[in-house]
């Protein structure tokens, strides 16, 4: 059977603080300087991932901002160790990240470090981060983790700016010997309002050539707000469109589950003051962790339920016949029509209801 999550999560991101010295274009959380006063405590961190862990432990992924601002940090890495917490985390490429640093992390049991890798070179990945030097940063820092022997993680935003040099990053993942490549399709929300996504048919394109990647990469892949991914990877496998198959035939991740994850189906975001949100890219607040248990917000508010119900989804989503492995980036039909049950606007698929439709019609 397809899994769903209806009652826990498969991931959660909690953002811990929005602080960064970075000015990434694509900046979601559009990123500040200075820490926000209103920033969940130690205690409250800690009481945080008690409650996540009690979730049926799903993976926790520390981010910001920049992480590492957080003086406390380790402390609530530590924590969660001790609970069992599967954890990693997404620091922004700064002086910050030394390999002191990064053995304190390994000491504490950071299972993995993340970085951000948007171009192949200084010229695309600094002007992508807004910050003259963050390439040399970023090679450094993937260098002392290496030595350390902790696994890596690269992360890539698509936009137009990069699409052209996709194949030369991922020759570089490959050489930095990374266990994931992350690459996440932009959504325009934050200051990613301001960067043009691919078109449809570049989308398409990008997915076919992940597929065919897959097949020889000596790293696993991932996407990130794209879960029509999953239905590209069906067809290729020669699947039918009646989604009677089992969770083998869905993409997976590094851990080999399933993922049929889509905002608040099987994801959870909690945001630096503890507002809950089915993904940092789709910014409906559904509570606040210091009200309101967790458990019963992934559960039980409308939002997260009605993002778990396929029925619901309107256009061509709600016709398409890969609804329940796919749905759409339902962040990314908030931020173009202000519906997150309307259709993913950045697939090119014509689903056979109706493809029959307008034979119909024709006729």
């Amino acid at each position: 059977m397809i899994q769903q999550y209806h009652q826990n999560p498969f991931i959660v991101i909690w953002e811990v603080t929005r602080a960064c010295a970075l000015k990434c274009l694509h900046c979601r959380a559009e990123a500040q300087h200075l820490r926000d006063s209103r920033e969940l405590t130690l205690q409250e961190g800690k009481a945080l991932i008690d409650q996540i862990y009690q979730m049926n432990n799903p993976l926790l992924v520390l981010t910001g901002g920049d992480p590492l601002v957080r003086e406390d940090l380790f402390e609530l890495i530590e924590h969660a160790v001790k609970r069992g917490v599967r954890i990693s985390m997404t620091p922004s490429a700064t002086p910050r990240v030394t390999k002191k640093v990064m053995e304190k992390a390994k000491v504490a049991g950071l299972s993995r470090w993340a970085f951000s890798l948007d171009g192949h070179n200084r010229d695309i990945h600094d002007h992508f981060r807004g910050t003259k030097g963050s390439f040399d940063l970023t090679m450094k820092a993937i260098r002392h983790l290496k030595e350390l022997k902790m696994p890596l993680q690269i992360n890539t935003v698509v936009s137009k700016f990069n699409v052209k040099h996709m194949r030369e990053i991922a020759e570089l993942v490959s050489e930095l010997e990374a266990v994931l490549w992350s690459v996440f399709f932009l959504v325009p929300t934050g200051r990613g309002k301001n960067l043009q996504p691919i078109t449809p048919d570049q989308h398409e394109e990008v997915m076919n050539w992940l597929v065919d990647l897959k097949k020889t990469a000596s790293f696993d892949i991932k996407t990130t707000e794209a879960p029509f991914f999953r239905r590209v990877l069906i067809q290729r496998q020669g699947e039918n469109s009646n989604y009677k198959m089992n969770s083998s035939h869905l993409d997976r991740d590094c851990l080999g589950r399933a993922q049929n994850v889509n905002d608040g189906n099987g994801f959870l975001f909690i945001s630096h003051i503890g507002d809950v949100f089915p993904s940092g890219f789709l910014p409906i607040n559904c509570g606040n962790i210091r009200i309101n248990d967790l458990a019963t917000i992934y559960r039980e508010h409308p939002v997260f339920t009605s993002l778990r119900n396929p029925s619901l989804y309107k256009g061509k989503c709600g016709t398409c016949e890969y609804k329940f492995i796919c749905g759409g980036s339902r962040a990314r039909a908030f931020a173009v029509t202000g519906d997150y049950l309307e259709s993913e606007p950045y697939c090119n698929y014509i689903p056979r209801a109706v493809q029959f439709g307008k034979v119909e019609k024709a006729d």
